[in-house]
């Protein structure tokens, strides 16, 4: 009897889980992560690509075809002094329109891949997009580093966009704020992307914190866990088996709010979350940490898993 209940229970959620990634593909009309191979094939094809890395980077060789729109160009340092925070909706339309992006265009985010933080700030470009209300936004796996090692051709041309209003209706639900944390901090599932021993609170000295550890009743999901040692994803099967084992499948009636410490490596779980596997009601908490330990009254744990 106990046996048929469980086999019972791991089907409902099996058969949740894979519903949800049937509805989150339905809006899709390119993947989310694409190859070089892919993306050779496809450079005439009408894509936006926009390349993430500096200017002087971009000038001394770079993809046919793409556009030049530097990662650190894509986010703001708010009033209080928060890094990594969210453009307003005027900045960021325009932004988006300048580069030629309307409602319908694919996009794909090309950057270097050396270091876990090159990878999140593709991620968080992708995110800011898909904010914005794109559906079709896809990262180049192993980015720009790839491309060169593979000895793909390069070119020195400058492609200038045709600017476009932008006019999609952003998706708020993406973006959490503190005050959606705080609220759902018992119901909700908490990621923390941060590494292992920020999380824990062992991190001498302390970055983007007041305090040491992580939100009360957090799970710790690092985002260098994502990324094989030469800057790609790690194949689907085992991203899902990670989330499955700290997130759970998941089903309409909880949410699960992603954070880190200013809101970068957050950024990759929830692309992965989201856009990889399917997972629904994803949201990032753009504050983190950073913002999360300036209240007083914000809880805050230590040494627990």
């Amino acid at each position: 009897m106990k046996r048929s209940i469980y086999r019972a229970i791991a089907l409902a959620a099996i058969t949740c889980f894979s519903a949800y990634s049937i509805v989150n593909a339905h809006h899709r009309k390119i993947d989310p992560i694409v190859s070089t191979e892919w993306l050779a094939a496809n450079l005439n094809s009408g894509l936006i690509i926009l390349d993430l890395r500096v200017d002087t980077a971009y000038e001394a060789g770079h993809i046919a075809n793409s556009i030049n729109s530097p990662a650190d160009g894509w986010w703001t340092t708010s009033d209080d002094a928060l890094l990594l925070e969210m453009w307003n909706e005027e900045a960021l339309r325009s932004k988006i329109g300048d580069l030629g992006i309307d409602g319908s265009s694919k996009v794909v985010l090309a950057n270097t891949s050396l270091n876990d933080y090159d990878r999140a700030q593709t991620d968080r470009v992708a995110w800011t997009l898909i904010y914005a209300g794109l559906a079709n936004v896809a990262v180049l796996n192993g980015g720009y580093t790839k491309w060169v090692a593979e000895e793909r051709e390069l070119t020195q041309f400058s492609l200038l966009p045709e600017v476009k209003v932008y006019t999609r209706r952003f998706n708020p639900f993406v973006l959490a704020s503190k005050r959606t944390v705080m609220r759902n901090l018992f119901t909700a599932k908490i990621i923390d992307a941060r590494i292992p021993d920020d999380f824990f609170g062992v991190t001498t000295p302390r970055e983007f914190s007041e305090k040491d550890g992580h939100i009360a009743g957090a799970v710790s999901l690092p985002t260098p866990w994502v990324f094989t040692k030469d800057g790609q994803y790690k194949d689907r099967e085992t991203l899902a088996a990670m989330a499955r084992g700290v997130v759970g499948y998941h089903c309409f009636h909880r949410k699960n709010i992603v954070y880190c410490g200013v809101g970068g490596f957050a950024s990759t779980w929830w692309f992965i979350l989201s856009e990889v596997l399917g997972y629904q009601n994803v949201s990032l908490y753009d504050g983190s940490i950073q913002e999360w330990t300036r209240d007083p009254y914000a809880p805050v744990q230590k040494f627990t898993w």
